[in-house]
C-alpha cells in the first residue's frame, strides 16, 4: 500500500488542509474534525485505496484503514497538512465543541457508562452461568460455592451507584473519590434497600419540606439518573470552589463544602425528583418493548442501526443499566443482537455475491466481526456505503427483535451481544437462538435479492468506457503515446489490484527497457510525488494521466528516482520527466512494470491498448473514442 498516496487522496477529498481542525488515530480509524463537511467528497473517500469505510460519529469523521496500516497513513497525513499530532482526547473534546447539544448529552452518558461495562459484563456473565448451573444441578443451590458465587455475581449491580459516580466525576472533571463518596451516601446502610421498599419494607421521613413534601429514607440502589446528575453537581462546585478558595485552606474547604451542599441537594432534591423521571424512562422503554405482538420491538429492531449510525445509541447503555439495576432482566440486549447480527448477515451476502475483489475482502471478514457483537466494519465499511444491505439488515433486526419480545428473551448483563450473548441469556437460550436464526436469515436473504448496484445487470449500468477495436492512426488527439521505451502489458496483468482492477482508471503499462519516462504530448504536471515515482498531466487535449513507475515504489521514498519537472509545469511532447536506476529498484524487489493511466476515462466511450507487443519512447500506446 502506497501510505503517502493513501494520505494525500484522503486530505485532498476532505477539502484540503483548511478543512481540517484535528487529526487523530485510534487502532484501527483515522479521527478528524472537519471544519465543514460540506465540503467532504465522501464518495471518493469511500473507493480510495487503503480506506474500508468512511462515516461520522460523535462530530467526528472516522475514516477506517486497519490494524497495523492506520499508523502509517496518519503519519504521512500530518505530514502533508502540516498539522501537529493530536490524542483521541484533543479530537473528541474539538468534535464535542461542535455537536448539537443533545449528542453532547449523550455522548457523556456513553462515555460514563463505557468503562463500567467490563464490569457488569463480568458479574452479569457469572450471573448468567449460576443460573444455568443451577437449572441443570437444582442441588447445587444450596452449596458453599453457589454462595460464594452468587456474591460475586451480583457485587456490581448491587454497588452500580457508586461505579456510575466514579466514572462520572471522571468525565465531569471532579475528584473520583469525591464522586464515590456521593455515590456511597446514596445506597448508605442506613437508608432502607431500595429493592426491600418495592418488596413492601417499611420506610420513614428522612426530610420534610415545610410539612408538603416529605421524603423517605429511601436508597438509591437500581438507579442511574440521579447518581449522574448529583456528581455533576459536585464537580461543578469543586472546580468552582478550587478556582475561588485560598490554597492554604483548599485542601480542608473545598472537599467539605462539596460533598456537603451536593449530598444535602442529592437527598432532598435531586434524588426525590429525577428517580420519578428515571422510573417514567424506564417504564416507556419497558412498555415500547412489550407492544403486543412484538410491534414495538420490531420497531426498535429496525431503527437500532440507524441510531448506532447518528451516534445516538449510546443512550441505550442507561437504557441497559436501569432494567438490569431494576429486576436483573435486560430485555433490551436481544434487540442490539438482532440489529447487530442483521448487519453482519447482509453483509455476508455481499461478500458471496459480489464480485469484486475489494468488496468481497471488506465484506467477508465485516461479517464474521458482526456476528461476534463488533457491526462497525459491516455498518461502515460495507453496508451504508451500498444502502440496500444496511436496509436489508433493518429488516431483519426488526424480524429478529419482534421474535426476542415474542420469545420473552433477556439478559444478565450489557455490552455482549452476538455469539457471546449466548453465555448472558442462559435463562432463555432458546429464544436468543431463534432471534439470532431469525434475524440471520432474513437479513440474508433481503440482502441477497435486493443486490447492490455491482450486481445490476450491465446494460442497466451508467456505460463505463471499455476496450474497442479502431484502427490505429498517426498522431492526433485520439492517441497516447508512450511515455517509455519497452514491453507492453495489458492492465489487468499489473501485480496491483489497484491498478489491475482499474481503480484509478484505464490503460496499460510499460515493463520499461530504459529508465527515462517522457511526456507523451504537451500539457501541464498537475501533480509529482514527493519519492519522484510518479507523476500526473494534464494534457492540452483534456486528458488527464497518471505514468506510476513500479509497483509499490513509494516504499522507496525516492531513492532510484530523479525528478526533471515540479507541480504546475508546462511540457512539451518528448521532454524527460523522470529518470530512474532500473538495476537499483529491481535489486530492492520492487517490480518497475509502469501503469500508463487515462484518469479521467469515464469522459471516453471506449480505450484499445496498442496491438504491439513492444513500444518505443511515443509509438502508439492507447488508442481513445470520444463520446
Amino acid at each position: 500500500m502506497d501510505y503517502r498516496q493513501c494520505a494525500t487522496e484522503i486530505l485532498r477529498e476532505l477539502g484540503g488542509k483548511e478543512n481540517l481542525i484535528s487529526a487523530a488515530h485510534c487502532a484501527t480509524r483515522l479521527r478528524l474534525v472537519i471544519a465543514d463537511n460540506s465540503k467532504v467528497n465522501k464518495g471518493n473517500l469511500e473507493n480510495t485505496d487503503g480506506v474500508k469505510g468512511v462515516f461520522e460519529a460523535a462530530g467526528q469523521l472516522q475514516i477506517i484503514i486497519g490494524t497495523g496500516t492506520v499508523n502509517k497513513v496518519y503519519d504521512e497525513f500530518i505530514a502533508i497538512a502540516g498539522v501537529e499530532a493530536a490524542s483521541k482526547d484533543d479530537v473528541k473534546a474539538a468534535a464535542a465543541s461542535k455537536a448539537p447539544w443533545y449528542k453532547r448529552a449523550i455522548k457523556t452518558l456513553g462515555d460514563i457508562f463505557v468503562p463500567i461495562i467490563p464490569a457488569i459484563v463480568a458479574t452479569g456473565l457469572l450471573n448468567g452461568l449460576l443460573g444455568g448451573l443451577s437449572k441443570a444441578f437444582p442441588d447445587i443451590a444450596g452449596s458453599q460455592i453457589y454462595t460464594l458465587l452468587n456474591i460475586f455475581s451480583n457485587s456490581a449491580l448491587t454497588f452500580l451507584p457508586i461505579l456510575i459516580a466514579i466514572s462520572a466525576a471522571k468525565i465531569f472533571g471532579g475528584n473520583q473519590f469525591l464522586g464515590a463518596v456521593i455515590g456511597m451516601i446514596m445506597i448508605h446502610p442506613d437508608l432502607v434497600n431500595a429493592w426491600a421498599v418495592s418488596g413492601g419494607a417499611e420506610t420513614s421521613t428522612l426530610w420534610s419540606w415545610f410539612g408538603l413534601w416529605n421524603i423517605q429514607n429511601v436508597g438509591y440502589q437500581g438507579h442511574v439518573i440521579p447518581v449522574i446528575l448529583a456528581v455533576l453537581l459536585m464537580s461543578k462546585l469543586e472546580k468552582w470552589l478550587h478556582k475561588r478558595v485560598p490554597e492554604m485552606i483548599d485542601l480542608f474547604v473545598t472537599p467539605l463544602v462539596s460533598v456537603l451542599v451536593a449530598g444535602f441537594a442529592t437527598m432532598t432534591i435531586i434524588g426525590p425528583v429525577f428517580s420519578q423521571v428515571e422510573t417514567w424512562v424506564l417504564s416507556g422503554a419497558q412498555w415500547l418493548i412489550s407492544i403486543p405482538f412484538g410491534i414495538g420491538a420490531f420497531i426498535m429492531g429496525g431503527v437500532y442501526a440507524p441510531t448506532v449510525v447518528a451516534g445516538v445509541h449510546h443512550m441505550y447503555n442507561a437504557i441497559e443499566m436501569m432494567m438490569l439495576a431494576d429486576n436483573g432482566m435486560n430485555i433490551w440486549m436481544p434487540i442490539a443482537t438482532a440489529a447487530n447480527v442483521s448487519q453482519g448477515a447482509a453483509a455476508l451476502a455481499v461478500a458471496l455475491k459480489t464480485k469484486n475483489k475489494k468488496t468481497k475482502s471488506m465484506a467477508l471478514p465485516a461479517s464474521l466481526s458482526a456476528f461476534l457483537g463488533i457491526t462497525e466494519p459491516a455498518i461502515f465499511g460495507v453496508n451504508v456505503r451500498f444502502m440496500r444491505p444496511f436496509i436489508a439488515g433493518m429488516i431483519g433486526g426488526a424480524c429478529g427483535a419482534a421474535v426476542a419480545s415474542l420469545t420473552g428473551v433477556y439478559a444478565t448483563a450489557n455490552g455482549v451481544t452476538g455469539v457471546f450473548g449466548f453465555l448472558i441469556t442462559t435463562d432463555s437460550f432458546v429464544g436468543y437462538l431463534l432471534t439470532f436464526l431469525v434475524s440471520a436469515v432474513v437479513a440474508f436473504v433481503v440482502s441477497w435479492f435486493m443486490g447492490i448496484k455491482e450486481d445490476v445487470p450491465a446494460e442497466n449500468q451508467t456505460a463505463k468506457p471499455q476496450e474497442i477495436d479502431v484502427p490505429a492512426k498517426e498522431y492526433n488527439d485520439d492517441t497516447v503515446y508512450a511515455p517509455l521505451e519497452g514491453k507492453v502489458v495489458a492492465l489487468e496483468d499489473v501485480p496491483d489490484a489497484t491498478f489491475a482492477e482499474g481503480v484509478l482508471g484505464l490503460g496499460a503499462a510499460i515493463e520499461p527497457a530504459v529508465g527515462e519516462v517522457v511526456a507523451p504530448a504537451d500539457g501541464e504536471v498537475s501533480s509529482i510525488f514527493d519519492t519522484h515515482h510518479a507523476v500526473g498531466l494534464t494534457l492540452d487535449n483534456g486528458m488527464e494521466l497518471l505514468i506510476h513507475v513500479g509497483i509499490n515504489t513509494v516504499a522507496l521514498n525516492g531513492e532510484g528516482f530523479t525528478a526533471h519537472v515540479s507541480e504546475g509545469d508546462k511540457v512539451k511532447r518528448g521532454q524527460p520527466l523522470i529518470s530512474f536506476d532500473m538495476d537499483f529498484i529491481t535489486s530492492k524487489g520492487y517490480p518497475i512494470i509502469t501503469p500508463v493511466i487515462v484518469s479521467n476515462a469515464d469522459d471516453y466511450k471506449g480505450i484499445r491498448k496498442t496491438d504491439s507487443a513492444e513500444v518505443k519512447r511515443l509509438d502508439e500506446l492507447l488508442t481513445v473514442e470520444k463520446g
